[in-house]
C-alpha cells in the first residue's frame, strides 16, 4: 500500500539548508502497523509530514519517492493531494487542542470532511458524526457534537481527533505520538481503540512514538530513527528478541523493569550525549560519539542500511555487521 523510497527532506534556513530526513526508506501493507522510534530531533514526525506534504514553506522533499497506491504522491498536484487527505490518507496529530479549531463545534469539525469527501448533506454528517463519537467511546455523543473542544477532557479530545481521522475509512492512518499528553489508563484506552479500528477495518498505520512499551503492543514492524536516519529496521518480535544497531539496544537497556527483589545498586541505564544538531552533522555514522563500540572507520566512512543474515525483514545499519550484511547479499544473489 505504500511505499517510501530514500526520501530526503531538507529546510532552508539562516544557516543554510538543513537535512531533517535523510535516504529513509520502508514499506507498509494493508492492516500493517509499523512503528517510527526514535528520540525528539530524530526526524519521525518530519517522515509523517513529508509523506502528507504537509511540510512548512521552508521544507521539501528534495529525493525520494512515496508511493501509495501505485501513484507517487510528490508528483501529485496540490489540489490532488487535497482530495487524499483527510479521505484516503489521515493523520491523528500530537496535541488535540491545538488542532482541533477553537471557534467551531465538534459535529462541525467532524462533518467538514464528511460532506468535502463523501458528499453527505449537513444533517448526513452529522448523523454520521454522532456514529463517529459513539464508535470511538466518548459518552453522550448526541451532546458532546454540540460542543466546543474546551469544554472536553485531553482523553475525549483525543478520541474525536481519532473519529475525525476515520471518518472517511482512510486505507492509511498517521498518528504522531496521539497518547503523549494522556494519562496511563487513557492511553491504554486510545490504543485499544485504535487497533480494533485497525484490524476490523484493514488500515494501515504509521504510529510515532518514543515509548517502547507502546510498540510492543502496537507494532508489526519498527523503524528506529537517529539523526534522520533509520538505523535498524525489523519485525517487532525480531527487533525485541534481536536488537543490533548499539542505539537499539541503548532504548532497550533505558526501559525500566519491576524486578521480583530490588536490588538498591541496580540503575536505569541510559544513552551518554544528545541527538547531533542538524546544523553540525558529524562525517560517517552519526551515532558515534555516543556509541560504546566506535571506530576509527565509523568516523570515516557512513554506514548502509543493509540486510543481515537475520532475515531480509531485519537491517541494520552498523559496521559491526558488515559480515553478516555480506553473507546476507551473498545468499540473496545465490537463490535468485
Amino acid at each position: 500500500m505504500l511505499e517510501v523510497r530514500g526520501i530526503k527532506t531538507e529546510f532552508r534556513t539562516d544557516d543554510g539548508v538543513l537535512t531533517a530526513v535523510d535516504e529513509v526508506s520502508f514499506d507498509l501493507r494493508a492492516g500493517e502497523t509499523i512503528c517510527l522510534v526514535g528520540e525528539s530531533g530524530s526526524g519521525k514526525s518530519v517522515t509523517a509530514l513529508s509523506i502528507l506534504r504537509l511540510l512548512p514553506r521552508n521544507g521539501d522533499v528534495t529525493a525520494g519517492e512515496i508511493r501509495f497506491d501505485g501513484r507517487d504522491l510528490l508528483q501529485l498536484s496540490a489540489e490532488q493531494m487535497r482530495e487524499i487527505r483527510g479521505n484516503a490518507v489521515a493523520m491523528v496529530f500530537q496535541e488535540p487542542m491545538t488542532s482541533l479549531n477553537p471557534v467551531l463545534t465538534i459535529g462541525d469539525q467532524l462533518g467538514e470532511s464528511l460532506q468535502l469527501h463523501l458528499g453527505m448533506s449537513k444533517q448526513e454528517a452529522r448523523g454520521r458524526a454522532v456514529e463517529l463519537l459513539e464508535m470511538v467511546g466518548v459518552p453522550r455523543p448526541r451532546q458532546i457534537v454540540g460542543d466546543y473542544p474546551h469544554r472536553l477532557s485531553g482523553g475525549m479530545r483525543q478520541r474525536v481527533m481519532i473519529a475525525m481521522a476515520l471518518s472517511c475509512s482512510p486505507a492509511l492512518l498517521i498518528a504522531d505520538e496521539p497518547t503523549t499528553a494522556l494519562d496511563v489508563t487513557i492511553q491504554a484506552q486510545i490504543l485499544t481503540l485504535m487497533k480494533e479500528l485497525a484490524e476490523a477495518s484493514r488500515t494501515a498505520t504509521i504510529l510515532i512514538t518514543h515509548d517502547l512499551g507502546v510498540v510492543a503492543e502496537m507494532a508489526d514492524k519498527v523503524a528506529v530513527m537517529y539523526a534522520g536516519q533509520v538505523v535498524e529496521e525489523a519485525g517487532v518480535f525480531e527487533l525485541f528478541d534481536n536488537p543490533k544497531h548499539p542505539y537499539t539496544v541503548g532504548l532497550m537497556k533505558s526501559i525500566p523493569h519491576v524486578a521480583s527483589e530490588p536490588d538498591a545498586e541496580d540503575r536505569l541505564e541510559s544513552i551518554p550525549g544528545t541527538v547531533p544538531s542538524l546544523a553540525n552533522m558529524p562525517h560517517g555514522c552519526r551515532f558515534q560519539d555516543r556509541c560504546p563500540f566506535v571506530m576509527d572507520r565509523c568516523r570515516a566512512e557512513r554506514p548502509e542500511l543493509a540486510d543481515t543474515t537475520t532475515g531480509r525483514t531485519h537491517r541494520v545499519r552498523c559496521f559491526l555487521f558488515e559480515d553478516e550484511q555480506v553473507a546476507a547479499r551473498s545468499e540473496a544473489v545465490t537463490t535468485s
